[in-house]
C-alpha cells in the first residue's frame, strides 16, 4: 500500500505539472483513467473540458510558474499543497485533491485557490 501513496504522489505531481506548463493532452493520457470527475466550478466536467481549460490558460498565461510545497497521501487521494505565481507577480496558495482508481489513474479532482494577500495578521505565512 505504502507504494502506491508513494507512486500517486509522484503522478499526481507529474500530472499537474504537465498539464500546467501547457500538455494537458499528453497529461490526460498518461495519467487519467475512463472518467474524470471535475469539482472546480470554472472547468467544465470531463477529460475534453480539462484538456480546453489548461490550454485556453497556457496560451492567455503562458509565463505563470508553479512550486509543490506538500504532497500528502492517504488511502486513494493525494493533496497537492502548491505557490503559483501568474502574470503582473500575483501569487496564489492552491490545494488541489485528486482521487486515483485501482489502476493507479487520476479520476477525481477537487481545489481551492486563494491570492496571497499584501499583508498578514500574522507572522507564520502561507506555507
Amino acid at each position: 500500500m505504502q507504494e502506491n501513496l508513494e507512486q500517486n504522489k509522484i503522478n499526481a505531481i507529474a500530472f499537474y505539472k504537465m498539464a500546467y506548463q501547457g500538455n494537458p493532452r499528453k497529461a490526460t493520457e498518461k495519467y487519467v483513467g475512463k472518467e474524470y470527475i471535475q469539482h472546480n466550478p470554472s472547468v467544465g466536467d470531463g477529460i475534453g473540458e480539462f484538456i480546453k481549460y489548461f490550454e485556453r490558460m497556457q496560451e492567455e498565461y503562458p509565463e505563470k510558474s508553479i512550486e509543490f510545497v506538500r504532497v500528502v497521501a492517504e488511502g486513494n487521494l493525494v493533496a497537492l499543497h502548491t505557490h503559483q505565481v501568474w502574470p503582473g507577480n500575483e501569487e496564489y496558495v492552491t490545494m488541489d485533491f485528486f482521487r486515483f482508481d485501482e489502476y493507479g489513474k487520476i479520476v477525481e479532482h477537487w481545489d481551492s485557490i486563494q491570492k496571497i494577500p499584501e499583508g498578514s495578521a500574522n507572522d507564520n505565512g502561507m506555507y
